[in-house]
């Protein structure tokens, strides 16, 4: 995520450069359902194959079911009815909604494109960490305590801005995001007239522009009859897509045409066959650059996520992750490359507990192990971005020849890649039949499985340490600037 070099945060809880090949496929030069009530709910399969899930208005699964995760919070939260498709877990709503006209009208579809956006230019860098961390999915704070969610946002984005700037204009004076996600959305756009499909394509940011609320305007403006939501997330979590789907929730609450418009989300696509063999190719590509590939250790490095999110909340992204390098290399192995791999978390900030392992921990011990040859795959972006430019190919490249590891290279983001564009174009044109208006029920605030008074007071008492333990350092520099 272009978020962390700034990160989501859970304040409530505790040698020789080979670099890439240059591929031509890739934009630019330079990567469960849920319903709109709030609720988690995943249903995976381990053989690429999506099987269907119904929820009834109660929240009960019927039919067949993979790995469900709920969050003990989130529980007696009214939940839409969901259906799946070929895509994964395709989130539809079904309710009796009073919308779009039943007469014959003539149909116009739209895709909205869900990213996480990048601030542009260096000026651009506070704001942009404000908008982050003034979301309540990236710092969860306790409803009681909500109201200190933009102040603490202001703090700790004042405090991050002066070592973001420095990554950023390390690689160029801004994110590359918004470009290379308007050219995956003219690709997009183009592969799906190949397969008869005429569509608009809108692109959402989240915290930066253009926001998605800026797209929904424009959809609704354009009078969009059917609506397909694709987060560029191949997995899905709370913090990323969950997030940007919470803004699509509070869109539906106060306009009704959004209420009656047929809507289907597809919530996670790391398991499509498209994506899967298009990763593989590219990291066939890349190992084919090392003058011995077969002693390659390729070497996943996903973004990382609080451990609470998926321990407390039930997010379910580090079970799709481990899915998805599964699919991944099963795929590399069926076409005879047998290296070995790892998978690690990147972008950790704060006290807290991250997933682990952790990308630097493994870098170091790779090295000390004896690995000579290693290529990063960057498994959970699909844009090249800070995070890969900035943080794997300047910091973790140089912590990894400094451990030892001579030869390095990069798989790039997958990009523009026409295999992988047209995948989406087929997630896109599956996931049509399954649109259905949406609807929303008042939400209930109570829950009587879990002590909520504990709950609150864990939380913030986490929150007050976690928050002085991340700002403590340039407090403590500031303070002593004062005395001098």
């Amino acid at each position: 995520m272009e978020c962390v070099r700034s990160g989501a945060l859970d304040l409530g809880r505790s040698g020789n450069f080979l670099g890439k090949s240059g591929s031509t496929t890739s934009c630019g030069k330079v990567r469960c359902s849920t319903n709109l009530a709030g609720s988690t709910k995943c249903e995976q399969n381990l053989h690429g194959k999506a099987k269907p899930l119904l929820l009834s208005a109660s929240g009960k699964a019927r039919g067949t079911s993979g790995l469900v995760h709920r969050s003990p919070v989130l529980k007696h939260q009214h939940h839409l009815s969901v259906r799946s498709t070929s895509t994964d877990v395709c989130t539809t709503f079904d309710e009796d909604v009073k919308g779009v006209s039943s007469h014959a009208v003539e149909e116009k579809v739209g895709v909205l494109l869900l990213n996480l956006g990048g601030p542009e230019t260096l000026n651009d860098v506070q704001p942009f960490l404000f908008n982050l961390f003034a979301d309540p999915d990236i710092i969860r704070l306790p409803r009681l305590f909500r109201f200190l969610q933009r102040p603490l946002a202001k703090l700790i984005s004042t405090f991050r801005a002066p070592k973001s700037k420095e990554g950023y204009a390390s690689i160029g004076g801004g994110s590359p995001l918004r470009k290379i996600t308007d050219e995956q959305a003219n690709a997009l756009k183009v592969a799906l007239k190949s397969k008869n499909l005429e569509a608009d394509i809108y692109v959402g940011m989240r915290y930066w522009y253009p926001f998605t609320e800026e797209a929904i305007d424009q959809i609704k403006k354009d009078k969009i009859t059917k609506l397909v939501v694709l987060p560029l997330y191949p997995q899905y979590s709370i913090s990323t897509s969950g997030s940007s789907i919470r803004v699509l929730q509070n869109i539906v609450k106060e306009d009704p045409y959004f209420a009656g418009l047929p809507i289907s989300i597809i919530e996670s696509w790391y398991q499509r066959e498209g994506y899967v063999k298009s990763m593989a190719d590219l990291i066939e590509k890349e190992l084919s650059v090392f003058s011995n590939p077969e002693e390659v250790m390729i070497f996943f490095s996903a973004h990382g996520v609080p451990l609470t999110y998926v321990k407390d909340a039930g997010d379910p992204y580090r079970d799709q992750m481990e899915d998805c390098i599964a699919l991944i290399m099963e795929e590399l192995k069926s076409r005879g490359t047998l290296n070995d791999h790892t998978l690690a978390y990147q972008s950790r900030v704060g006290p807290v507990q991250w997933l682990k392992p952790y990308t630097d921990e493994v870098l170091v011990e790779l090295g000390q192990k004896g690995v000579k040859s290693l290529l990063a795959v960057p498994v959970s972006f699909v844009s090249e971005h800070i995070e890969t430019l900035e943080e794997i190919d300047m910091e973790y490249r140089e912590l990894a020849l400094e451990s030892g590891i001579e030869n390095w290279g990069r798989v790039p983001a997958l990009g523009c890649t026409s295999s992988f564009i047209s995948d989406l174009a087929d997630a896109v044109v599956e996931a049509l039949p399954s649109a259905s208006a949406m609807a929303t029920r008042k939400v209930k605030d109570t829950d009587s499985d879990m002590d909520m008074m504990h709950y609150l007071t864990k939380m913030f008492l986490g929150s007050v340490l976690a928050f002085f333990l991340l700002l403590s350092p340039r407090l403590v520099s500031a303070f002593r600037n004062t005395l001098q």
